[in-house]
């Protein structure tokens, strides 16, 4: 099954998170769209493997993905080694994105930046003829190396290379954002609060995005980072 777009979390919610109206602009655009969770959130203080694992299908029957997997890696300890990428190549391989979106470079969890570059080292291995890897049916796989991998940005104020209007896309954003009732604020919610628990956690989904909206003239846009410079024909695309 090919895919336009594959985008990664190192945990449930961190794709909705960081770009989660840009896949639901995108899916309405035509365009298929899956997703890959590194880890289950297994470590994360409220809620349960279980409980998020149902949370993310609510979210991506919200946005319209075409597939939601999760590769079970160990929330936390995870690494980026040879085992690790050669379960992520087989994936990009399977389903040959044109475009990888991952998590940011950097951030306040750790397994974020470290899924980053797992990530990102994938896809380049992934173009490798000589790294052999088969499928489910044991057939040998083609290599496949994405276009692009833009990085989404996270807990850290980082500055985007690219920012991408998603006025019209805020309200499924958020939607897909707030199907994971374990992990953000709730009144109802007696366990243990964290970072992310707050009212001001979730308002700020909302106005970090109205932000970049402002400063691109939009009502919301999300922001990336990017890995080799995106390419245009002419000035006036950029308009």
């Amino acid at each position: 099954m090919k895919l336009d777009i594959l985008a990664f979390g190192a945990h449930p919610d961190d794709v909705e998170l960081g770009a989660g109206g840009v896949l639901a602009k995108e899916i309405a655009l035509g365009r298929s769209v899956g997703i890959v969770d590194l880890t289950g959130g297994e470590l994360g203080t409220r809620g349960s493997e279980d409980i998020r694992t149902q949370e993310a299908m609510d979210a991506a029957r919200i946005l319209g993905v075409t597939m939601r997997h999760n590769m079970r890696f160990a929330d936390g300890f995870f690494k980026n080694d040879q085992e690790h990428q050669l379960a992520l190549i087989k994936i990009i391989r399977k389903h040959q994105p044109r475009l990888v979106i991952c998590n940011a470079v950097k951030d306040r969890h750790i397994d974020h930046g470290k899924g980053s570059q797992l990530v990102s080292d994938a896809c380049f291995l992934s173009g490798l003829t000589k790294i052999r890897s088969k499928d489910d049916a044991g057939t040998d796989q083609q290599a496949w190396r994405p276009t692009q991998v833009f990085h989404y940005i996270q807990w850290h104020q980082i500055q985007p290379d690219l920012v991408i209007d998603i006025t019209g896309y805020m309200d499924l954003k958020m939607a897909a954002v707030g199907a994971y009732k374990s992990q953000f604020y709730d009144p109802n919610n007696n366990a243990p609060e964290t970072a992310i628990s707050s009212p001001n956690f979730f308002e700020s989904v909302r106005y970090r995005a109205a932000d970049l909206g402002r400063i691109i003239g939009t009502d919301f846009a999300e922001g990336f980072t990017v890995e080799r410079f995106p390419a245009v024909d002419s000035l006036f695309d950029l308009i």
